[in-house]
């Protein structure tokens, strides 16, 4: 597996590698749902915590232990996603540290950027990509479910989060012998975004 920081482009999602650019435009993204960070995220984008997450995140990229990307859709920014943990050796890597504000959310948005993650890391000879998510975040978990990825378990008492709330996280992956499955449903649902009308 070599992944490298790549523009990432389909109809739905334009994946662009985290830069000096993009952090206005993602603070404002990150502002339109306050509430959420402290309710479901273990750390804070939002208000006077964007600056120590960006620079978090930026030491992360530089280190080599993520590869963070903008998510623009129609021209603006509206979220991030990225890739954690790459781990060569074992063919491994975690999609995670997603968000989109809220109006880009339970459409083509999410599922377009996840095709092109997904398919970046197996195309690049990725054997496991693996999603952890908050127990809570009801949302979440049914949309990596609704992806395709397998439930593996939970994670009890996993992380304690910047509120001091202690997490139990849910553990989903896709291997690379089911990725072709995973990819052909995720296109056809795509397809239907882009053709609504079809029968």
């Amino acid at each position: 597996m070599k992944l490298e920081p790549a523009v990432l482009e389909n109809p739905f999602a334009r994946l662009e590698p985290l830069a000096e650019a993009h952090p206005e435009a993602l603070r404002a993204a990150c502002a339109a749902d306050p509430d959420i960070w402290t309710a479901l995220y273990p750390i804070s984008w939002a208000g006077a915590e964007f600056e120590p997450s960006w620079l978090r995140l930026s030491r992360q990229v530089a280190a080599g232990q993520a590869i963070a990307f903008a998510v623009i859709a129609q021209g603006r920014c509206v979220g991030l996603s990225s890739f954690l943990a790459p781990d060569a050796a074992n063919a491994s890597v975690e999609i995670g540290g997603t968000y989109y504000r809220p109006d880009a959310r339970g459409g083509p948005i999410n599922p377009g950027a996840k095709r092109l993650l997904m398919g970046h890391a197996f195309d690049t000879g990725a054997r496991r990509v693996v999603f952890r998510v908050d127990a809570l975040n009801l949302r979440s978990r049914a949309a990596v479910l609704k992806l395709g990825a397998v439930q593996e378990g939970v994670m009890r008492q996993d992380r304690v989060t910047w509120t001091g709330r202690v997490r139990d996280t849910v553990v989903f992956s896709v291997l690379a012998g089911e990725w072709p499955a995973v990819r052909d449903r995720l296109d056809a649902r795509l397809a239907a975004f882009a053709n609504p009308a079809a029968p």
